[in-house]
């Protein structure tokens, strides 16, 4: 049985989030050659301040970008 592990940053859509797992079911399913009924999937959100890259948080680089 597949176990996807899914981090998102907060802000999608129940939609959004329903159309990714379903495409990755699918593309785990049919690349496994496993049921798509044994495909699990987790999704874990994150705050802004919860992730960061170079030790700066998606919050501070948000803060940062020049606006349109």
């Amino acid at each position: 049985m597949p176990i996807i592990e899914m981090h998102l940053m907060t802000g999608r859509t129940v939609e959004q989030k329903r159309r990714v797992v379903a495409a990755v079911a699918d593309a785990a399913a049919t690349a496994l050659g496993v049921s798509k009924d044994t495909v699990r999937i987790l999704i874990t959100e994150h705050g802004l301040e919860d992730f960061a890259v170079s030790g700066i948080t998606v919050g501070e680089r948000s803060e940062k970008k020049p606006q349109p």
